[in-house]
């Protein structure tokens, strides 16, 4: 079924499919905002945070930009984290059901096809605190596991931040090419779960 530019998978029935809750994962613990900031600051000390900045620039300033930027960093590559779970999440459920079963290939996850369920949150409005849902997914894809602050000078985060996931996520959600299609909206309901439960 195609509407306007989009094409969407076709489900058979008309009933609205649950599917698992979005957990989102906290980014911060406790005290670790000020251990970040600790860190920026070291870096700087001992110069290795290299910047035009560095020699001009409040040294207290740069590691709270630092950290900051860091702290975004974080924060989106979480949200890809608590994504790329549900993703999974929704593979079993589809699965698991006669009418859904069909409509996820099974190729080496995590295969480009399954971008239509970050389409699907997009979609559905799900609250994102300004992160963009694509580029979190795109640090998930380039990162397994979060670097520590010591391997990023505050331009790389940036560039980092930008364009790597930006491309990442194109890259990925491109492979399949004209196959991938979207989840029609209106036949999923589930709930989105972190600092408040709301059902989209």
């Amino acid at each position: 079924m195609t509407l306007g530019d989009r094409k969407y998978v076709s489900i058979p029935g008309d009933d609205v499919h649950e599917l698992p809750p979005l957990l989102l994962k906290d980014s911060r613990g406790a005290g670790a905002l000020q251990d970040v900031l600790l860190r920026a600051e070291t870096m700087i000390a001992n110069d290795w945070l290299i910047s035009d900045e560095t020699t001009t620039s409040d040294p207290t300033g740069l590691a709270v930009n630092l950290a900051e930027r860091y702290g975004q960093f974080l924060n989106d590559w979480t949200w890809g984290e608590s994504i790329l779970e549900w993703i999974r999440q929704c593979e079993t459920t589809f699965e698991t059901r006669p009418r859904l079963r069909g409509l996820l290939r099974p190729d080496v996850w995590p295969h480009a096809g399954r971008s239509s369920f970050v389409t699907l949150l997009a979609d559905k409005a799900v609250p994102h605190d300004g992160v963009v849902l694509e580029n979190a997914m795109g640090l998930r894809l380039t990162f397994r596991q979060p670097p520590p602050i010591e391997f990023f000078s505050d331009k790389f985060l940036f560039f980092l931040n930008s364009s790597i996931a930006a491309n990442a996520y194109e890259t990925w959600a491109g492979v399949s090419g004209d196959e991938s299609a979207s989840l029609p909206p209106e036949r999923f309901r589930f709930f989105v779960t972190g600092t408040e439960i709301r059902q989209v």
